[in-house]
């Protein structure tokens, strides 16, 4: 077991530990936060120089393979840019545990039948939106026709959240 596991948060113990992905997302705020490109080192200044180095540089890295930042050479070390915002980071969490599980239906499934009615109603929407884009862009009618997104709901919308109409009625109620 690791010292800082050990100790706890008594004291004069270790912090408490943060939570999963917690680190990650005050890393990719700081660097958001520099408004350009910036060194690993800038970062760990901004984040108040309370972790090590090659934690940062670990954790920079790590958000690089997830397409939460991008990176370019500096002279022997990297300049880091956010390409995502905490949202995306999270967006990006989510689809790995996805593709993780072999039955993605039925993972899908569970996941918008345990959703709150206000949730599900926006993802449907969102789909709808996402859905009318795509069929834009297939036709060539461009990007102009995003206002009318929410029209067509009950169509293409309803195709993946079947269970979920089923088990709560069809009208949204659920259990709660």
């Amino acid at each position: 077991m690791k010292k800082r596991d050990a100790e706890g948060a008594g004291p004069g113990g270790a912090a408490p530990r943060r939570g999963q992905g917690e680190l990650e997302a005050q890393v990719l705020a700081a660097v958001r936060a520099a408004g350009g490109p910036v060194t690993a080192g800038r970062v760990r200044e901004r984040l108040g120089g309370g972790l090590a180095y090659t934690t940062v540089i670990t954790i920079l890295t790590r958000l690089h393979a997830k397409g939460a930042v991008a990176r370019e050479r500096a002279g022997r070390s990297f300049e880091w840019t956010a390409v995502a915002d905490e949202a995306g980071l999270v967006a990006l969490r989510m689809r790995r545990l996805l593709d993780g599980e072999g039955d993605r239906q039925a993972v899908l499934t569970r996941f918008v039948t345990t959703l709150p009615a206000s949730d599900e109603q926006l993802l449907r929407a969102l789909l709808a939106g996402a859905e009318a884009e795509g069929e834009g862009e297939a036709e060539g009618e461009g990007e102009g026709e995003g206002e009318g997104a929410g029209e067509g709901e009950g169509e293409g919308a309803g195709e993946g959240g079947g269970a979920g109409d089923r088990e709560r009625g069809g009208d949204g109620a659920g259990e709660g």
